[in-house]
């Protein structure tokens, strides 16, 4: 019966209601990550201490890279699961998850293990120097050491419940940690509390996750007899079909998440010469730009499962509504958004530090980064689509594209005409291209779709 629910959002529930029902929970954990995410930010900012706000920012891209495999086995392992679900393959929905789930554990774990091992040079990679060694190492003791199982296998898990769905739970699972890491952050971060600065958030970060994680856990046992997750070892098989559904998908966009640490690193290594100062602003207007790409990128991971759903029921004319009407949602707010970064810079700066240098920096950074907003949107929403469909090529096409042949270059190009304020507006350039692009290619396989099942 419970089933039966959740496969109502996806075949008869009006498309503003079907979206609403899916997303607006996933758009509520993105929201409470965001805040989770510049919890950090804002009480490590609170000490005016450019160096430790600066271990939070070099260790930005090495916790970014958590999604390489959160990719890998969550966006890869949910499309599988919902096209399972909307062809009734149940046996395919077990095997999938269970794969999925045991995957992410033996890669967090060996994640942890080499980030541990390497350390000197990871460090050196991410651009740490003499004055935010310390800093950056203790950072990463707690939230890559011993904090990357958590991390990470939460986050699959999230991903599988709500490809069933459960969009409520898996967001709750999420907020959840979240919400114990926003109290946290003070208690560990402050001098009133233990006064740990950077490593203080680390600490309160990988508690969070240990957290979210045990939500999961309670909430599969609770619901075994009606969900389609399965994380019995006994479900756990390497059969083609299965490695092979879930990696067509994961690993382009595992690939993709990869490309965006890389990109991270050359911008965090661009701005290292200049200071703590910038390199602090550089980390804080990241993490600012931060919250709508992560409301946007809810939005359009919450309806993958609708998509994937419709798309192997053959019923194309709803996918279709459902994907046109997200991105004009998703435009109008996007563009609202851009215009208060690009108006009010050093009021949304100095939230987060309250130190001039900083400031005069993070006012430059952010209003170039607001412009890539509205077009980043449009290809939030194409890119997910291919994911949700199981078009790894293109997907893959879209992450080379995006990185190795426009934002990298494009970094390099205006860093050496504009030395460090040229490197915000790369992102806009590189999102313009794919915003027209990824509409073009959507708009190509929604047609061909549509022929297909007209014949």
């Amino acid at each position: 019966m419970e089933l039966t629910k959740k496969q109502q959002i996806f075949e008869n529930h009006p498309i503003p209601k079907a979206v609403a029902s899916l997303s607006i929970p996933t758009v509520l954990g993105a929201l409470v990550m965001v805040f989770y995410s510049l919890a950090d930010t804002y009480f490590v900012g609170l000490l005016n201490d450019p160096v430790q706000s600066s271990a939070v920012t070099l260790a930005a891209p090495v916790l970014l890279a958590f999604n390489a495999i959160n990719n890998l086995f969550g966006v890869g392992g949910s499309s599988m699961m919902s096209r399972a679900l909307g062809r009734k393959d149940y046996e395919t929905l077990r095997r999938s998850s269970s794969f999925s789930f045991y995957g992410s554990l033996i890669f967090a774990a060996l994640f942890g293990l080499v980030c541990t091992v390497f350390r000197t040079p990871l460090l050196t990679m991410i651009g740490a120097d003499s004055s935010t060694w310390e800093a950056t190492s203790q950072y990463l003791n707690w939230t890559v050491t011993c904090g990357s199982i958590p991390a990470i296998v939460n986050v699959v898990l999230g991903y599988m419940i709500r490809s069933e769905g459960s969009a409520l739970h898996a967001s709750i699972g999420t907020m959840s940690g979240c919400f114990l890491n926003i109290l946290l952050d003070p208690i560990f971060v402050l001098p009133w509390g233990f006064g740990m600065g950077a490593a203080g958030a680390a600490l309160a970060t990988f508690l969070s996750n240990c957290a979210a994680l045990g939500y999961f856990f309670v909430y599969l046992f609770i619901n075994r007899k009606t969900t389609c997750v399965c994380i019995s070892p006994k479900a756990f098989c390497l059969r083609k079909n299965i490695t092979g559904g879930v990696f067509a998908v994961g690993i382009p966009a595992a690939i993709q998440n990869l490309l965006n640490v890389t990109g991270m690193t050359i911008l965090n290594n661009f701005a290292a010469p200049f200071g703590t100062q910038a390199l602090a602003a550089m980390g804080i207007c990241s993490r600012i730009n931060m919250v709508p790409l992560n409301l946007f990128f809810g939005l359009s991971q919450g309806i993958m499962p609708l998509v994937s759903y419709n798309y192997a029921s053959g019923n194309t004319n709803r996918m279709k509504q459902s994907l046109y009407f997200t991105r004009r949602l998703a435009v109008i707010s996007c563009l609202v958004v851009a215009a208060i970064f690009f108006a009010f810079p050093q009021q949304m700066v100095r939230i987060f530090i309250n130190d001039a240098g900083t400031i005069a920096y993070g006012s430059k950074f952010l209003r170039g980064f607001s412009l890539a907003l509205p077009f980043m949107c449009v290809d939030f929403i194409a890119v997910n689509a291919f994911q949700a469909v199981g078009m790894g090529k293109e997907s893959l096409l879209f992450a080379i594209l995006r990185k190795i042949i426009l934002e990298i270059p494009a970094l390099f190009i205006l860093n050496a005409i504009f030395p460090l304020y040229g490197l915000p507006y790369a992102q806009a350039i590189a999102e313009f291209v794919l915003a027209i692009a990824g509409s073009i290619v959507l708009a190509n396989f929604i047609r061909k779709q549509e022929q297909k099942n007209s014949r």
